[in-house]
């Protein structure tokens, strides 16, 4: 995540740099380095961002299974079908995306930035 989005979403969740380090469980000089570039924002931090930006943005419209259209057979093997949480396939860990399981947050984050459900969840 780069530091104009940080920003960018701290102003969608309408914080100040203060209320949203209070909702990070940080420093407010850490948020403030961060939207300053000083400091590389962790992926703890940039997923914790962008799940608050998701459930304000959370309508109950854009459920993964339904937009990619997946299969009974993805479905029953995706955690985020086990879950109930078709909003936030792009948050859990082992969800079945392009009939692939990513290695890690940064392979998993750079193929959901793509999809339709991150983008409608995240109004970008």
């Amino acid at each position: 995540m780069e530091k104009n989005e940080f920003t960018t979403i701290r102003k969608k969740l309408a914080k100040t740099q203060k209320e949203l380090s209070e909702l990070l469980g940080t420093s407010l000089k850490a948020v403030s380095s961060y939207e300053q570039g000083w400091r590389n924002i962790p992926v703890h931090v940039e997923r914790q961002l962008l799940f608050l930006l998701a459930q304000k943005n959370n309508t109950g419209k854009h459920v993964c299974w339904d937009i990619r259209e997946c299969s009974e057979e993805v479905k029953q093997s995706c955690p985020a079908w086990e879950f109930n949480a078709g909003h936030l396939c792009w948050f859990i860990n082992g969800t079945i995306c392009n009939n692939d399981v990513k290695k890690n947050w940064e392979e998993k984050i750079a193929v959901c930035r793509k999809c339709p459900v991150f983008k409608a969840q995240m109004n970008f």
